[in-house]
């Protein structure tokens, strides 16, 4: 076993705690607030209600505001207190919402401004909402035609079927496919021209609710316009 008391060892042992003392110090450091300038004046309030002040951070005021001030009574800095894990989440928290928040409205500058070059004025607005119209508009029409004709179909099939609930033979195959079909095809036009009054309606809405936005962006006040009967 080597000699504890042999210079190598003691050279060992020197260097091992001289790199221990400098580790400890850097953690040291690293955990205590940053410095503050030559000459400042620490001051707080402890938890008994003693006022403390120091020419250095004040350990017992970790949990609590301490002031930093020059030599002449100014504030120079505010150390606000360590943060529990809670309070530090809910700092978090604010600072998330907060930044969400700003992203919203940078959002809705950016489609402010989409908005009016789209529509710089009221009659470019006016125009493309009766083009929105008009197609939906066609688009009802065209379904409210196929009904009619659907009907008028449907009529001479029941008249080819009235023939046959005089016979006693069966009602033929292709009378009851062409039946079906019929049938079918009235209620996909049904469902189109629904489909068709509801999208009337929620272009509509939305133009009415881009002129409200569009008229604060050009600066207009209007007169509230009654809903369209239709």
């Amino acid at each position: 076993m080597p000699d504890p008391r042999s210079p190598a060892i003691a050279r060992a042992l020197r260097t091992l705690a001289g790199l221990a003392s400098l580790a400890f110090g850097g953690l040291s450091q690293a955990q205590a607030p940053a410095a503050g300038s030559p000459g400042s004046i620490y001051t707080c309030t402890d938890a008994s209600g003693r006022r403390l002040t120091s020419d250095r951070f004040i350990p017992e005021c970790a949990d609590r505001l301490q002031l930093e001030l020059s030599p002449g009574g100014s504030v120079r800095r505010r150390i606000e207190p360590a943060l529990s894990p809670q309070q530090q989440a809910e700092r978090d928290q604010r600072r998330k919402d907060e930044e969400r928040a700003e992203a919203q409205r940078r959002d809705e500058r950016r489609r402010d401004l989409a908005l009016v070059a789209r529509y710089p004025d009221a009659a470019a607005h006016d125009r493309r909402r009766a083009e929105a119209l008009a197609h939906a508009e066609a688009e009802i029409g065209a379904a409210r035609k196929r009904l009619a004709e659907l009907a008028e179909a449907r009529r001479k099939l029941d008249g080819e079927l009235e023939f046959y609930s005089k016979d006693p033979s069966p009602v033929p195959a292709a009378l009851k496919a062409r039946l079906a079909e019929n049938t079918s095809a009235v209620a996909l036009q049904e469902r189109l021209l629904k489909e068709q009054v509801s999208e009337r309606q929620r272009i509509d809405a939305r133009f009415d609710e881009e002129r409200q936005r569009l008229d604060q962006l050009w600066g207009v006040s209007r007169p509230a316009v009654p809903s369209r009967v239709r």
